[in-house]
């Protein structure tokens, strides 16, 4: 299908298409092989050998190291851990708790009340990378938004093994 091949996804995973031609993508029949596509471009730009097995969030995967472990990792190799384990309680942790931090970024009297909420910053150790940003009321506990059953998702969903040769 029109909009399946590997320069098209690029352009879709880089933010460089018409929004006419990603309206049409998103609305149309997918192809089968999508997810090893997608998988194939981010293999491709990453700058280590481990298999990808899923996107975690943006500059963010879920990969399979070389003895079986399967860990979350940053774009730049950084490995958090256990993909089980909260991967932002290993991550160097900024927060905006003031009036002044809060007026860092926004315009003044647009922040948020630092009494009723915060802002969480999380960067990779490695590269330092923003990789999310938290909005929680102060004291709230650290957010472990996401962890996939990859089991189920490649046998069920994909119709896949999980188990896999690691890219050499």
């Amino acid at each position: 299908m029109p909009g399946d091949d590997s320069k098209t996804l690029e352009q879709l995973l880089d933010g460089m298409l018409p929004w006419s031609e990603t309206h049409r993508i998103m609305a149309s029949f997918k192809d089968p092989d999508r997810f090893g596509k997608m998988l194939a471009i981010y293999q491709e730009r990453v700058p280590w050998n481990e298999r990808i097995l899923m996107p975690y969030g943006e500059n963010l995967f879920i990969v399979e190291c070389a003895d079986g472990a399967q860990v979350t990792k940053c774009v730049c190799g950084h490995d958090f851990g256990d993909y089980h384990e909260n991967w932002k309680l290993s991550a160097l942790i900024f927060v905006r708790d003031t009036a002044d931090k809060m007026d860092e970024i926004y315009p003044k009297m647009m922040a948020a009340d630092p009494d009723w909420m915060e802002l969480r910053e999380y960067y990779c150790p490695g590269c330092k990378r923003q990789l999310e940003v938290e909005a929680l009321p102060p004291g709230y506990p650290i957010q472990h938004e996401f962890q996939p059953d990859l089991e189920t998702f490649y046998e069920q969903w994909l119709g896949a093994s999980l188990r896999g040769e690691s890219r050499s």
